[in-house]
């Protein structure tokens, strides 16, 4: 069993923030809110655009 890895640059940022938000609700992290804001952001965005 091979794990795919994607080669959209949107759905790569946007599985790592989700990663990021799910570690962060399990213990704290100091990842600062603009951070995450701005990667989810730049994430809707790729995905939008297609790349």
């Amino acid at each position: 069993m091979a794990i795919r890895m994607t080669r959209n640059a949107g759905m790569l940022l946007l599985a790592i923030w989700l990663i990021l938000t799910g570690i962060a609700g399990f213990a704290p992290m100091p990842v600062p809110g603009v951070l995450m804001a701005a990667l989810a952001l730049i994430a809707g965005v790729l995905i939008l655009i297609g790349m």
